[in-house]
């Protein structure tokens, strides 16, 4: 396993190759706020730009092998692509140079306690949430989060070298690089099929990164989920689990009920037999789930439970998780990152049973290898919507595929039944909705590549 140790580099110069990526520009604004001397550079940098621009970190538009001016350390994003100028010069110029994932692994090990949460969904939410708890106790955490978070006035926070909380993604196996002190395992799912085999493959993986911590390590694990307890027998350190109506749980939620808008109240018995009672302000069945992972995790990290009660029930969500952006004809347009089917589903679940008028659902499939690979999950995923919309394919990193289209998922869900429609522009989506929705209904526009500027077209806010 590569060993990267980020002491190394202290005040040198630091080239980062996807510098507008959330995650990316959030590790940029740390290595800025620690001494290192950082520049990036991106094909397109957007809501990022604030963030970087307030820090001074000097960024180009544009990647080029003239950007590449003998740095110490290259760092690069997962959406490069090995023939990219940049990296192509950097290595041919015997420039060390590292992955994000191999990065944040060496960064963790900078710091005394770490908790890292990984899963196929809910990363963000679930590490948000524990960082809003620790933000409002005795902690001062360093955080590098996948969305922007009021508590800290975006998506990055220098704190101590006590505790680091990130998220951890299994995207091109960058797990098996983090060694947490605390180990966050919401759901393993089959995603990121341009990199993974299939479900088995990405199991392995998880079961690698768990294998590989040490005996003092804690992992906190959702026992619901079919495919976590299959990597439990890798666990080295602590296992601690948590469950909806499930005895078998050190930490088990029920007496679970909503209030009138969709928000969870639970009872949760925690591992020493006590009952806590908690309340959410998020909506969803699945933000339970997260809920408990925090509240574990910040409990183990020495908070007491009156904060984390306090936090955990104040705690409003991130932009693009279920985010309401506005309100046309009294017809509320929310905004999701969601671009898997579960997490597709398990939104609509959770906005159906308090939508009174229709629930319409826009959708921008995100990369053509997910959308044909899971080409039968999606088609499932919409049951709960009364009206499907979808957009053209947002390709990423991908090249054009031929094989796989947005109206060959539509022609799927009309025979199905599904009042679905294919309308390749946000122009027409617009235009189409905003002649067609009625007071009560609901719209989520739902994907992770650039449909949040869909939602704020469809409210009439800009950006």
């Amino acid at each position: 396993m590569f060993e990267f140790n980020i002491n190394d580099y202290k005040y040198k110069n630091i080239h980062m190759i996807g510098i507008g990526g959330i995650s990316m520009s959030g590790i940029a604004i740390l290595l800025n706020n620690n001494g290192y001397k950082v520049t990036g550079s991106d094909i397109s940098i957007s809501e990022t730009s604030k963030h970087l621009d307030k820090n001074g970190i000097k960024y180009t538009i544009g990647q080029k092998k003239e950007n590449i001016k003998n740095p110490d350390l290259v760092i690069y994003t997962d959406a490069i692509a090995e023939n990219n100028e940049e990296l192509v010069a950097a290595r041919k110029l015997d420039i060390p140079v590292v992955s994000r994932g191999v990065f944040l692994g060496g960064l963790m090990k900078n710091y005394k306690n770490s908790i890292a949460v990984s899963g196929s969904h809910g990363k963000s939410t679930t590490t948000s949430m524990i960082s809003k708890i620790l933000m409002n106790s005795t902690k001062n955490p360093t955080i590098l989060l996948g969305g922007d978070l009021d508590e800290i006035e975006g998506n990055v926070h220098v704190g101590d070298k006590d505790i680091l909380v990130t998220e951890a993604c299994e995207y091109k196996g960058n797990i098996r690089y983090y060694y947490p002190s605390i180990g966050i395992i919401l759901n393993i799912d089959e995603d990121h099929l341009d990199y993974y085999k299939d479900i088995n493959d990405i199991v392995e993986t998880f079961k690698f990164y768990l294998r590989n911590q040490s005996k003092d390590s804690k992992t906190i694990l959702n026992l619901n989920e079919e495919n976590n307890k299959l990597v439990i027998d890798a666990v080295q350190g602590e296992l601690i689990t948590y469950g909806q109506d499930n005895p078998d749980a050190d930490y088990n939620a029920t007496n679970i009920s909503f209030d009138e808008s969709g928000k969870p109240r639970f009872d949760l018995i925690m591992k020493n037999g006590d009952v806590e009672h908690f309340e959410l302000a998020i909506l969803g069945r699945h933000n339970i789930n997260n809920a408990c992972a925090s509240i574990i995790a910040t409990l183990e990290s020495g908070v007491d439970i009156k904060t984390i009660k306090k936090n955990i029930q104040a705690y409003t969500g991130l932009e693009r998780r279920m985010q309401l952006i506005g309100n046309v004809n009294d017809c509320n347009i929310i905004l999701d990152y969601g671009h898997h089917p579960s997490e597709i589903q398990v939104n609509l679940n959770a906005l159906a049973e308090h939508t009174k008028g229709r629930l319409i659902c826009v959708w921008q499939p995100h990369t053509y290898t997910r959308t044909k690979r899971l080409f039968n999950e999606f088609v499932k995923c919409f049951d709960e919507a009364d009206e499907v919309i979808i957009t053209d394919i947002f390709a990423a990193r991908e090249p054009f595929d031929p094989s796989i289209s947005s109206k060959d998922v539509v022609d799927a869900l009309i025979k199905t039944g599904k009042s679905a429609k294919y309308i390749p522009t946000f122009k027409k989506v617009k235009e189409y909705l905003l002649s067609d929705i009625k007071k009560d209904d609901q719209v989520i526009v739902t994907g992770s590549g650039d449909s949040d500027r869909l939602a704020r077209m469809i409210a009439g806010v800009s950006e």
